[in-house]
């Protein structure tokens, strides 16, 4: 049985992700954010960089959120069984800081092929406009993978800066999440995040990707 509703299925189809998923308590966050705080002990600067990648490979906590059995249903709903894990990010806004995600399509710089696949978003603390959530520009996903420009910037949390010019803000809508929420997104649809303003860590782990069993790597 579909755990997406129609409604939901909808959403996805038109507009390019569906949101909010309830997925996690409240305690399996808090053992989510006391995981996170005793890898930063242990090693303060692994979660940084490089370091926020593939953390589920190191840690059983993290590894148990990729093969939640809630995510890999709503997942196959959008890309059917047989489903592999390209990489997972750990993406952590301290507060008051300049650290924001630029405009961009994860299809350009995630050489996966055909485009059956899907990024999961998990919120481990609320998400929401004032601590730099996801910002989506819905419906794109039905458009061409847009021109990229690498821009390099020491504040941007992608790796090259990579920046889809020219986005029209009033097109784009927040992607608000309660801690414990997921949000699912299509390869081509434009998004980005803002900086924290809070006074609170913004944290939100990624499955990036959940990949279909027809996708290869084109690119390296």
């Amino acid at each position: 049985m579909p755990t997406l509703t129609l409604k939901q299925l909808k959403q996805y189809k038109d507009l390019g992700y569906v949101a909010p998923i309830d997925i996690l308590s409240l305690e399996e966050v808090t053992k989510i954010k006391s995981e996170i705080e005793c890898i930063e002990k242990k090693w303060p600067d692994e979660l940084i960089g490089l370091g926020r990648n593939n953390v589920h490979y190191i840690s059983p906590v993290f590894d148990q959120v990729v093969h939640n059995s809630k995510i890999l249903d709503v997942v196959e709903d959008i890309i059917g069984k047989n489903i592999l894990v390209g990489g997972t990010t750990l993406f952590i806004k301290e507060p008051d800081n300049k650290g924001y995600v630029s405009w961009h399509q994860d299809a350009k710089y995630i050489g996966f092929e055909p485009h059956n696949w899907v990024t999961a978003w998990l919120a481990i603390t609320d998400s929401n406009e004032e601590n730099g959530c996801m910002r989506m520009w819905p419906g794109t996903h039905k458009e061409k993978i847009k021109k990229h420009k690498d821009t390099f910037n020491k504040d941007n949390l992608l790796t090259r800066g990579q920046t889809v010019q020219n986005v029209p803000f009033k097109d784009t809508v927040p992607n608000v999440l309660k801690a414990g929420q997921l949000s699912l997104h299509h390869p081509r649809i434009v998004h980005g995040s803002g900086s924290n303003k809070s006074k609170n860590r913004r944290i939100g782990f990624v499955i990036q990707s959940y990949i279909g069993a027809d996708v290869d790597q084109v690119i390296g």
